[in-house]
């Protein structure tokens, strides 16, 4: 017992050391202490405003508990007990009128907060309308009123609100993107949620699911693309673009026609939902939504590398998902690294 002891005495320094070590450690890009949209800084606000009130809670409560300690602390000499103040009715109005006061102070910005994210510009002729699809493990955004499809990388005008029409092909999701917004369910039971955002400032920020989906609830990622209303614009026309790319090499390009484009989609092939489209995947921020593309190697690896990760063992990077392994479907080594070299090619203008 007495070495179990000594064993705990040494043990909770350094875990405690590592707990503010650690504590100090995370993504910024995924930080809802970051705020980067008008969404998140309300958010924000209401959590510094509780932290606020918590502090002033504390140091008031403390400084009176100190001053008791203190001043009516026994002497050497007093034998009598204290007079008893219990069942005051000035101090029980005191300490009941006061937590009204500050749960008030909190719970109208709070109100306020909550019917303000609970606007979803459904009804806004200039907000872009985007429906939201999660998968296992991935997810699909359909830009309705342009008639086009991706997914992965959520590309928006900055600026403009952004409303969002949420449901789900599976289990529950949840879409969150921590520097934009709050959390927002995708229920299997049919139920369509509605929310937006806009994002001020251009730039790239990451999503993730918030709700546990299954063994690769972790990797399921996705990118907020904000850029020019120009860019977008371009990006839309590029995404319309009428035909489907294939690859030069014919026997290549009947391979990927048969066995990757009776799921995904390229081009003009929008309405498959199944699997991702495909359509200018060599140019967006990752492979599977978790391996991020980067050519100086600092934050990821380059696209094809990426692809090849990916393409040769799926559930080596997301366990669970449901896309069937290419070797599975017959394809060749060499027959899998030319379909990646041709995807990482697959850019948009």
């Amino acid at each position: 017992m007495m070495k179990t002891w000594q064993a705990g005495k040494r043990l909770l320094p350094m875990t405690a050391a590592l707990g503010l070590i650690l504590a100090g450690c995370g993504r910024e890009d995924l930080s809802v202490l970051r705020p980067q949209g008008p969404a998140a800084e309300s958010s924000f606000a209401l959590m510094k405003l509780s932290i606020s009130i918590m502090i002033v809670v504390l140091l008031v409560v403390f400084s009176i508990a100190a001053y008791v300690w203190i001043r009516f602390r026994r002497k050497p000499d007093q034998n009598e007990i204290p007079k008893q103040v219990e069942g005051s009715f000035k101090l029980e109005v005191l300490w009941t009128v006061i937590p009204l006061i500050l749960v008030v102070v909190l719970a109208v910005p709070t109100v306020k907060a909550v019917f303000a994210a609970g606007n979803d510009h459904s009804g806004d002729k200039d907000a872009i309308k985007v429906k939201v699809t999660g998968h296992q493990y991935w997810w699909e955004f359909e830009y309705t009123d342009y008639g086009v499809t991706t997914a992965q990388d959520l590309v928006i005008p900055a600026g403009k609100d952004i409303a969002f029409e949420l449901s789900t092909k599976d289990v529950l999701h949840s879409f969150w993107v921590p520097s934009l917004s709050g959390k927002m369910d995708t229920n299997p039971d049919g139920t369509v949620n509605r929310f937006s955002f806009s994002a001020p400032n251009e730039g790239v920020y990451r999503g993730k699911c918030a709700e546990l989906c299954g063994p690769s609830h972790g990797f399921m990622e996705f990118k907020v693309k904000s850029v020019s209303g120009a860019a977008f614009e371009e990006w839309i026309a590029s995404m319309k673009a009428p035909d489907s790319v294939l690859p030069d090499d014919p026997a290549l390009a009947e391979t990927f026609k048969s066995q990757c484009l009776t799921c995904h989609a390229t081009g003009s092939m929008q309405d498959l939902s199944q699997a991702p489209n495909l359509t200018g995947i060599g140019s967006r921020e990752s492979v599977a939504g978790i391996l991020l593309n980067d050519d100086t190697r600092v934050d990821g690896a380059p696209v094809e590398e990426n692809l090849k990760t990916w393409l040769h063992d799926p559930q080596s990077v997301k366990p669970g998902n449901k896309m069937p392994d290419p070797k599975d479907l017959g394809l060749s080594d060499e027959e899998i690294d030319g379909i990646a070299e041709f995807l990482a090619g697959y850019t948009l203008d």
